[in-house]
């Protein structure tokens, strides 16, 4: 088992995450971010904190308010959000100041803002009192169980010589997008369980919830709860009023207004107030000299059940919570998550650090803070479900139009998931079969996606869901033979994702257990609740067949349809719906017939060796056919259409090709010496071989030959140096707007120049865009980097920027190499 690292030692008392400093600065960072209900963001970055309130991912306010105290001069300074516009700058009993703001520093799970408060008069030698609000939503590979708690980490550190109190809270808005519902609340006290602390929790909703409703893209179901350790001070009324009290003296007064009402109407705010006694010797941490440091951690929760609805085989059913499988209640799972933080800290400190090395590695500065922003929004617009015996995933198309389960927003976030955990990729793949495998969806190809609008997962069984019937079929089948390839691997370095031979090695033998179940959690470093290993070995070769034998007859009735209509695809949508209907589409047809390559595989691994031979015969005639429609007459690039002459386009479809190990001039090697069939005594000789080559550890023939020319890889990467734009590669001729997923794919097929390229522009657009929601993966390359309308904003495509990171890992950790020519001159 691979060790987590000396992150794993990180101890509650340092800072969460973060050891390194951030260079780029988005307009918009992740504060509160676990899924599409419970995402709060700093919506001004770029300035002091205190200058608006963090919004929801839509960019609506959230009441989120922090004020900080100093009870030597009276002193308040606003810290998070507009707490202060409730204070008067000409109050007898206390005076408005403002911190020096120190910048914010991220990782993959962490948000570090910094301040400085100068000393009071009577310490005028003093140093300046430091305050940090850590914001960490862990990510956390190893550990399912708290990636599925949909709560996350505030904690406040001081160092200082002089006192200073916290003051935070939280208003309706978390709860509902309509600011006229009327919202109850209550404070609970819990006393200490095992090594986890007293607590106090505010518990605030919807005084009437509506199920499975959505206002403004927020959910009208569902509390929110607001902890912070037994020795803080709580009140609950007016803002106003509990804020300038707090102003006046420095506290709260452990009281509660019982009036309900409004969220807007006399807006009621829930608080605590933590003081912190650094001038004395009496502090509860270690010091330096006069200086003594001290930390307080809070969490926020939010708990819905059920989470959605979904037509599953059995019917449409309420799915409730996967966390509710280890723990009764919400106190229950509040308590753990609270007490849990040392060991979520560590494990996503493991994550974030690697990542860190990786992405330096991979790419540059550059490329660590663009994947370090983008894991916790991949992971933002998804809800764990299900039980145990069978985990489940859903995902929200956030911003674009709020589909459910969508299979072509899901195919670009992949890369994300294969890297971080593919079982997670498994999860979110499964509710699509198991529905479709039920006959609730009439189509002979794959759906689009599984409801209309998040939470309802209500299927389409009149068929008339998004026309996109090549995109779907394309992506369903790439996605399904990258979880085979995740799953079928030798030795831990071989593994696509290092996480998965993290864990006990339990071995598959249960032929009732599903595939991919979560039911032998284990200990790892000290840590509980760790994942089993993902795969890997004969194990890995057993879990992958088992999965395809369930649902081989849906994939192949996908590959039947490309085979009908993927070589020269008629007037329909692919997944870059905002660019409208186009026939004959080359990217679009590539993927395709990269789906029916990738069945063939499938049919190998199961023995289906007519099936095997047939599909691989026909992609192998099929790409021949596509070189000769969709590349340009002299040969330099792939045309956005077959008929569109003069056009170009990104082809990222060759993304796919890479990373199913489908141009094995380097990346099967270690197939071809495994398979000990193809080796014997008359020293290979051609007219010695067998006439069925063996097949290797992966339970699979090795293939044998490229499938898409190494040429085609090298004009694409020509040309994409040749038509680059100020912020990036545009998506094709017909525009200067760029996707940024596609742009993070292509340049993982391109020469290393190119790819610095593409790293160093869209760095730069993260710096001066003027976009101001979450990192938008459509934006223009030109002008001031806006939105061209439409607005994609906090979607999670943005896995798609972990494209360099999952390719260097695929193939045995072969893949990169592969493409190494392309940095000939």
């Amino acid at each position: 088992m691979r060790p987590l690292g000396p992150a794993a030692a990180i101890s509650s008392a340092l800072l969460a995450g973060v050891g390194y400093a951030s260079t780029l600065q988005p307009p918009v960072l992740p504060l509160i971010v676990r899924n599409p209900y419970l995402s709060t963001w700093l919506g001004n970055a770029r300035e002091e904190p205190w200058h608006k309130w963090p919004m929801f991912w839509t960019g609506t306010e959230i009441g989120f308010g922090i004020l900080a105290s100093l009870p030597d001069t009276n002193e308040v300074f606003p810290l998070l959000g507009r707490p202060h516009d409730s204070l008067s700058d000409d109050a007898k009993h206390y005076s408005i100041s403002y911190p020096k703001y120190n910048g914010a520093k991220y990782d993959a799970s962490t948000t570090n803002l910094s301040y400085s408060l100068p000393p009071p008069g009577k310490a005028s030698g003093a140093d300046d009192l430091e305050i940090t609000l850590s914001f960490l939503s862990p990510v956390t590979p190893t550990s399912t169980l708290r990636q599925s708690i949909p709560a996350a980490y505030l904690t406040v550190y001081v160092k200082g010589s002089f006192d200073v109190t916290i003051y935070i809270d939280v208003n309706g808005q978390w709860v509902s997008g309509d600011r006229n519902n009327v919202i109850e609340w209550g404070l609970t006290q819990q006393e200490a369980v095992g090594t986890t602390k007293a607590l106090k929790t505010w518990s605030v909703k919807r005084q009437t919830e509506q199920l499975l409703t959505e206002v403004r893209d927020q959910a009208e179901w569902g509390q929110l709860h607001f902890t912070g350790p037994a020795d803080v001070r709580h009140e609950a009324g007016t803002s106003a009023i509990l804020r300038q009290r707090f102003a006046r003296t420095g506290t709260l007064q452990n009281e509660i207004d019982q009036s309900f009402r409004g969220i807007m109407d006399e807006e009621p705010v829930f608080a605590f107030s933590k003081a912190f006694k650094l001038g004395t010797s009496s502090s509860s941490s270690t010091s330096k000299g006069d200086s003594h440091s001290d930390s307080a951690l809070f969490t926020i929760t939010h708990i819905q059940n059920p989470v959605v609805q979904y037509a599953s085989a059995r019917g449409l059913t309420f799915m409730r919570p996967l966390w509710q499988s280890w723990f009764a209640d919400d106190d229950k799972v509040i308590q753990f998550h609270y007490g849990d933080f040392e060991s979520a800290n560590a494990l996503a400190s493991n994550y974030s650090e690697q990542l860190r090395v990786d992405a330096y590695k991979s790419g540059s500065t550059n490329y660590v803070d663009i994947v370090a922003l983008s894991a916790r929004q991949a992971m933002g617009a998804t809800s764990f479900s299900g039980t145990p015996e069978n985990p489940l995933l859903f995902l929200k198309e956030i911003s674009s139009n709020g589909n459910t389960q969508t299979v072509d927003v899901i195919f670009p976030a992949f890369p994300f998931f294969l890297y971080t955990n593919p079982r997670w990729g498994a999860y979110l793949l499964e509710p699509l079969i198991e529905h479709q495998l039920s006959g609730q969806y009439p189509n002979n190809y794959s759906m689009h996606d599984l409801g209309a609008h998040f939470p309802n997962l209500t299927g389409h069984a009149d068929g008339r869901d998004e026309y996109m019937p090549v995109e779907e079929c394309g992506d369903m089948l790439i996605m399904g033979l990258q979880l085979v390839n995740s799953m079928t691997y030798n030795t831990d370095i071989e593994a696509q994702s290092i996480w998965s031979t993290v864990g006990e090695r339990s071995e598959h033998t249960n032929e009732d257990e599903k595939p991919f179940a979560l039911t032998n959690l284990g200990v790892h470093n000290g840590i509980a609740h760790i994942d089993d290993t993902w795969g890997g070995g004969a194990k890995g070769v057993k879990q992958a067949k088992q999965w395809l034998e369930g649902s081989y007859e849906l994939w192949k009735k996908w590959t039947g349809y490309l085979v009908e209509f993927s070589l020269e695809p008629h007037n329909q949508l692919c997944t870059d719906d905002f660019a409208g209907w186009l026939a004959l589409q080359t990217n679009l047809a590539l993927k395709g017939i990269i789906g029916i390559k990738a069945f063939s595989e499938f049919a190998d691994l199961l023995d289906r060796t007519g099936d095997a031979e047939n599909y691989r015969n026909i992609s192998e005639t099929y790409i021949t056919k596509w070189e000769e429609f969709g590349i340009s007459r002299d040969g330099t690039h792939a045309k956005l259409a077959y008929d569109w002459y003069g056009s170009w386009t990104t082809l990222y479809s060759l993304y796919a090709d890479a990373v199913l190990c489908f141009h094995p001039s380097i990346t099967n090697q270690s197939s071809e010496l495994s398979s000990t069939a193809d080796v014997f005594l008359s020293g290979n000789h051609k007219d010695q071989k067998p006439l069925k080559p063996g097949k290797g550890s992966n339970g699979r023939s090795p293939i044998a030959k490229d499938f898409i020319p190494s040429h085609i890889y090298k004009i694409q990467s020509s040309w994409y140096g040749a038509v680059m734009q100020k912020y990036g590669l545009p998506l094709d001729s017909r525009h200067l707007y760029t996707k940024s997923d596609w742009q993070f794919e292509a340049a993982a097929v391109a020469s290393k120049k190119v790819r610095s390229e593409i790293l160093d522009r869209v760095a730069l657009w993260l710096n001066e865009t003027v976009t101001d929601r979450a990192f938008t993966d459509l934006y223009n390359t030109e002008g001031d980097g806006g939105f061209p309308n439409p607005y994609f904003f906090a979607r999670p495509v943005v896995g798609g920027h972990f494209a360099f990171l999952t390719l260097e890992r695929a193939c045995s950790g072969k893949a990169a190499d592969a493409f190494r020519f392309l940095d000939e001159e």
